[in-house]
């Protein structure tokens, strides 16, 4: 029988590299960290990374242990799943693991200009209905500069045919520059590959993306830069919407496609 959700809490609340800071504390509590996460947490210099929507933090977890001389942030504002990750973390004393329960609309708050060289966005919401809640909209994306090096990566991976074509769509519109883009993950060029930086991705796999691949979905990946210096505008096109909303949940609305 899994663990409680209060017990789980409880534990989140006494690990050492979990922060917590919802809308309701972060509103009356400032960051003190905000600037000073190589020096007073990692007590290192080295990138720091983080995977947003980090759900259980397996991906956050598994990234470390390929990428020691990286840090790496989970952020999430679901506690409970966050759990799995950051007890995992602990038992094998990562050092270069952190997570932080947030509303990711409110990310910049944590992280000063500079601070961070990455992000990752793992399986995120489709957001079909909204664009500003699409972790790679512009609403976002003004966000993530605020504290990611200039021309930062940021690297997509997801199930959701919409997400990645209306990803794609705004890194053409925009001109930002592509480091990688494969609608099959799995069977593209990195595939092929032998054992290099490129290649070890492909071993972090989350559960519900191994649910997924069993489904015969492809796993779609883009990696691209953020520069400082392009004004950033929405693409005007209509996208065919994904038949599923999440792992074994239907379409809700009938509509067909969306911008």
């Amino acid at each position: 029988m899994g663990k409680g959700k209060l017990a789980k809490f409880a534990d989140m609340a006494r690990y050492p590299h979990v922060f917590e800071y919802p809308f309701s504390v972060a509103d009356q509590v400032p960051f003190e960290m905000q600037g000073k996460w190589h020096q007073e947490f990692f007590h290192n210099d080295h990138p720091i990374v983080l995977e947003l929507g980090c759900g259980r933090g397996e991906y956050t977890v598994g990234l470390a242990r390929l990428y020691p001389e990286k840090n790496f942030i989970g952020v999430d504002i679901k506690g409970a799943r966050m759990w799995t990750g950051a007890t995992e973390a602990l038992n094998e004393g990562l050092p270069n693991v952190a997570f932080l329960r947030t509303n990711i609309e409110i990310i910049d708050r944590f992280f000063a200009p500079g601070e961070v060289s990455e992000i990752w966005l793992t399986f995120s919401d489709p957001q079909m209905k909204k664009v500003t809640k699409r972790l790679t909209s512009t609403f976002f994306l003004e966000r993530y500069r605020r504290f990611l090096v200039d021309s930062g990566l940021v690297h997509l991976k997801t199930d959701s045919n919409f997400l990645f074509t209306y990803t794609t769509c705004l890194v053409e519109k925009n001109q930002l520059p592509v480091a990688f883009s494969t609608t099959d993950l799995y069977h593209s060029v990195l595939a092929e590959q032998p054992d290099t930086e490129e290649t070890r991705i492909l071993g972090i796999q989350t559960y519900y993306e191994q649910q997924w691949i069993d489904r015969g979905l492809n796993i779609r990946y883009l990696r691209f830069r953020l520069p400082h210096d392009i004004r950033l505008e929405e693409p005007e096109v209509e996208i065919e919407l994904d038949d599923y909303r999440s792992y074994n949940r239907s379409k809700r609305s009938g509509l067909t496609t969306s911008k």
